[in-house]
């Protein structure tokens, strides 16, 4: 069989190639492009959850008239293989782009083909049907011709139902006393078709070079609202156990807690990052280590090993995964600075080099010495890191600025852990450049922060989901939506106040599957260290809280992340229409799934009323006038295909999300 590869034909080759084309075989004649889902031609594999439809499609044609068949052909982690059937959709442009679809049911790594072949039968049969259907009754050559592919038919097909229609076929069409006409009734009929396409002979079959690959997650990867906690404000681990009930009332999925492990005395911060710690300042859970331990261990004062697999089995309990922080960082009492040395970087003089990104200095915190000889022992040493909070119940991690580190060292761990739990979920916190962002989503993380937090105005997060949605982007790069973290206070809500709040948290749950909350957001906390600075005040980065489920915002929530899971639309990302509103300080969407459409209008304006016309396309298939239902206030309204008026207002209704009633 002749092969292709994803951006050009072997035929292709041979032409290019100084030595032509080969001497034992001929150059394939039917060429395969363009095949889509597909990352960089292939280098890296597209992402899907189990469950999803690969929907595939190729642009497949041969030269000349002869009619062409196509299929994918796919291929299961767990070794099953099956066949798909491609269809000619651009019959009434006269294009050449085939599609079709095949379901993914397990998690890992599937790959898939398409294979292409002249179907010599059906382009006989074609012909045949065109010079009956113009009248033409010299057809002996025709039939002659028929007879032998009938013959060859028989002899490959295996049902011995399918071989009898086709055996009496052909012998009526090789009987030289026949009729013309009889004959042509016979070679056009119905039944010989269907019993030729029962196993159809695949004449000089091509497919492409390489199987494409498509990595499937659990669900989780694509859906879920994220809680982020710090176990210390909360009574340690066991703290956090308590609050899963409510939790899970309030709809959340993944409940994130950041370092957890014993933190170095050495160059501890003190409250609001002050280089000096008082008395009882407890510092960063990110100056990882101490003389009781590092990555491996648990801070004794949030509990122990038991108690983290405690709560990942309390959680399992309420379908709730508790994601933990994996931090590359180390404090100046790790117990790896003594006993690997060669791991860290030392100046000239001697003296470590901590963690900086002027302006902020990280003098509590030592950067790993990528670069050393050592290299294997390091990264053998962060894997049995991981693989020990995996064997304690961990399935998800959030992984702490991953672009500060080898993209070599991500792809090859990713793959590593995924060879023994093919269900842990990687979440990567890299505010960076676009591409160095989505370079790490195609080496395997499954989820990424974005730069949602600073796209407050229509057009900018207009522009950022449709490139997230409607680009290549789509196939592999997962945003995660977090309103706030422990080191974002946008300005939008410090000066915002409860409307901005309220905006940005529809925003996060509507716009994007996942999406993510840091505690203190539902109380409305929004005092920065200083004017200018994106620092929370009295940051519970260096400092205990008393933290408790009471925020006045808890309501929304829940009704929100309710709402998520019932609806389908909801869940998918690519899947959003922008509406017109006719005014910036308005925001409309729909988002439609099967038959389930949410419409959202948010007030981008926390301190003004805003008004407008939003415009509803009949692209969306709907009624000419239909009922929605408002989710946040109960309410019912009339709208209807095109312009419907809105009116929103801080402090009285920030925002409608729209259920499209079922027609």
């Amino acid at each position: 069989m002749s092969t292709l590869h994803p951006r050009a034909t072997s035929a292709d080759a041979d032409l290019l190639s100084a030595d032509g084309p080969s001497a034992d075989q001929a150059p394939p004649r039917i060429v395969i492009q363009y095949p889509r889902p597909s990352v960089d031609g292939g280098r890296y594999p597209v992402k899907r959850c189990v469950g999803d439809v690969v929907e595939v499609s190729a642009d497949v044609f041969r030269d000349g008239h002869d009619l062409v068949r196509a299929v994918i052909r796919w291929f299961a982690p767990d070794g099953r293989a099956g066949e798909a059937e491609l269809e000619w959709i651009d019959v009434h442009l006269g294009g050449v782009r085939w599609a079709g679809a095949f379901a993914v049911d397990q998690p890992g790594r599937w790959r898939y083909t398409i294979e292409a072949w002249t179907d010599v039968f059906g382009t006989w049969r074609d012909e045949l049907a065109r010079k009956v259907a113009a009248g033409q009754s010299e057809l002996a050559g025709e039939l002659s011709e028929g007879a032998v592919l009938l013959r060859r038919a028989a002899r490959h097909v295996r049902s011995p139902e399918a071989r009898a229609v086709i055996e009496d076929a052909h012998a009526e069409l090789a009987d030289a006393s026949g009729s013309a006409s009889a004959k042509c009734v016979t070679a056009l009929n119905e039944a010989l078709r269907a019993a030729i396409e029962r196993e159809p002979q695949r004449h000089a079959a091509v497919s492409l070079d390489e199987p494409l690959i498509v990595e499937v997650d659990r669900r989780r990867a694509r859906f879920g609202a994220w809680y982020e906690m710090f176990p210390r404000s909360w009574g340690g681990l066991r703290g956090v156990q308590a609050q899963l009930p409510r939790l899970a009332e309030l709809g959340f999925d993944v409940v994130y807690l950041p370092p957890i492990h014993p933190i170095g005395v050495t160059h501890r911060k003190g409250r609001d990052n002050a280089p000096t710690a008082a008395p009882g300042d407890p510092g960063s859970p990110w100056a990882i280590g101490d003389a009781s331990g590092g990555h491996d261990a648990v801070h004794p004062d949030l509990g122990t090993l038991h108690d983290v697999r405690a709560l990942t089995e309390a959680a399992r309990a309420h379908d709730i995964d508790i994601a933990l922080d994996f931090a590359i960082n180390a404090s100046a009492d790790h117990p790896w600075l003594t006993e690997h040395p060669e791991w860290f970087h030392r100046r000239p003089d001697g003296t470590l080099k901590y963690a900086e990104n002027p302006p902020k200095r990280y003098q509590d915190i030592y950067n790993v010495n990528w670069d050393t000889p050592d290299w294997r022992g390091l990264w053998d040493a962060l894997l049995q890191v991981m693989l020990q909070w995996v064997d304690c119940g961990v399935r998800v991690f959030r992984v702490d600025n991953p672009h500060t580190k080898p993209f070599g060292f991500w792809a090859w761990l990713i793959d590593e852990v995924h060879r023994r739990d093919g269900d842990v979920l990687f979440l990567a916190e890299a505010f960076t450049r676009r591409s160095v962002m989505r370079h790490l989503a195609k080496l395997g993380f499954s989820q990424s922060y974005t730069y949602f937090t600073w796209k407050n105005g229509r057009w900018e997060l207009i522009e950022y989901l449709t490139e997230l949605a409607d680009t290549e982007e789509a196939e592999y790069f997962r945003p995660n939506f977090f309103a706030n973290t422990p080191d974002i206070l946008h300005e939008y809500l410090q000066r915002g106040g409860r409307p901005a709040f309220e905006a940005r948290l529809v925003l996060a749950a509507t716009l994007s599957p996942t999406y993510g909350l840091y505690s203190g957001f539902e109380n409305y906390e929004n005092v920065p260290v200083h004017d200018g600075s994106e620092e929370y005040l009295h940051s519970e980065k260096y400092e205990i809280k008393r933290r408790s489920l009471d925020g006045p915002m808890l309501p929304m929530i829940a009704t929100l992340n309710h709402v998520r899971r019932e609806s389908p639309s909801l869940q998918a990302l690519s899947n959003i229409t922008f509406l017109d509103t006719g005014n910036d300080g308005l925001i409309a969407y729909a988002k439609q799934t099967g038959a389930d459409t949410t419409i959202c209008v948010v007030c981008l304006d926390p301190h003004q009323p805003q008004s407008g016309w939003v415009n509803v396309p009949a692209s969306l298939g709907l009624a000419p006038a239909f009922t929605v239902h408002d989710v946040l206030s109960g309410e019912r309204y009339q709208w209807r295909i095109g312009q419907n008026f809105v009116a929103l207002a801080p402090y009285w209704r920030q925002a409608h999300v729209l259920k499209v009633a079922p027609g």
